[in-house]
């Protein structure tokens, strides 16, 4: 319902921010690091990843012969053929994870976005529902008197602030976990050397364990956003009875407690995966 009314047009501009911000989330969360921003940020990490690669190399030899100097006991050992092929493999497959690192860490996000994809399309949402200020609200408020509209001012003016910074927070989670994805693959090379030492090779383990978990942030995000839809599809009850301060503060107020629920869930995904993986 289209309104003049300046406390009207106020809580209507807060939910157009948190609806712009979540939409902006389905958005993102769909899209791969080759696309975000249009690939321009993509194509620095990549070049970066392959400036750290030649860093990599030289860790590889050092991380091989300290794992050589502290898994065997004398040189008579790695003369060893068993012992002397266990070692080489190591050698070579640390070596190919560091050369095709990139690759394997981008078929892992795509198999993480597969099951993002799974859950949107199970669960039947395009979009996230909006939230949208009840009529009865808007024409109690448009019926009040000027001095009857004054509590209104506070009421609208705190419930506007809360709903447009849980926007943001929101909104500034999402995008760190794009930040944290590029952080990862940019530095990848260093801790996958450590996979040449078997003395060492609990570093690379905690590497792809966290960057797997910082790709299944995205899952628990869209199943956020699918129970905050479910919560949104049934909005607050505006009680006609009471008087319009009361009827809108009772209406932000639970509007923002659902608000919170889905932008703490989003905060919590990283703790939540990790509670998951055991990490």
């Amino acid at each position: 319902m289209e309104s003049d009314n300046w406390v009207v047009q106020n809580l209507v501009n807060a939910l157009n921010t948190w609806n712009d911000k979540l939409a902006e989330i389905w958005q993102i969360i769909t899209q791969s690091p080759e696309e975000f921003k249009g690939g321009s940020i993509w194509n620095v990490i990549v070049d970066i990843h392959g400036a750290l690669q030649a860093i990599g190399y030289a860790l590889l030899v050092l991380f091989f012969v300290m794992g050589v100097v502290k898994t065997c006991g004398s040189f008579t050992e790695v003369k060893r053929p068993e012992h002397a092929l266990k070692l080489f493999v190591r050698f070579a497959i640390a070596k190919g994870v560091i050369a095709y690192g990139l690759e394997l860490m981008m078929a892992l996000f795509h198999i993480v976005q597969g099951i993002v994809s799974t859950i949107m399309n199970t669960a039947g949402f395009g979009n996230p529902q909006q939230a949208v200020l009840p009529d009865e609200i808007v024409t109690a408020v448009e019926e009040c008197g000027f001095f009857e509209s004054i509590p209104l001012w506070a009421v609208t003016l705190i419930g506007s602030l809360f709903i447009t910074v849980l926007s943001f927070i929101m909104i500034m989670s999402v995008y760190g976990r794009f930040f944290r994805l590029y952080l990862y693959t940019a530095i990848a090379p260093i801790p996958f050397a450590s996979f040449a030492g078997e003395p060492s090779q609990n570093i690379g383990k905690s590497f792809i364990k966290s960057y797997a978990a910082v790709c299944l942030e995205g899952a628990i995000i869209v199943l956020a956003c699918i129970i905050f839809s479910l919560f949104a599809s049934s909005p607050p009850a505006a009680d006609p009875d009471a008087s319009v301060v009361t009827m809108v503060w009772s209406y932000v107020g639970e509007l923002i407690f659902n608000m919170l629920v889905l932008v703490g869930t989003i905060k919590m995904s990283d703790r939540v995966v990790r509670e998951m993986m055991g990490l």
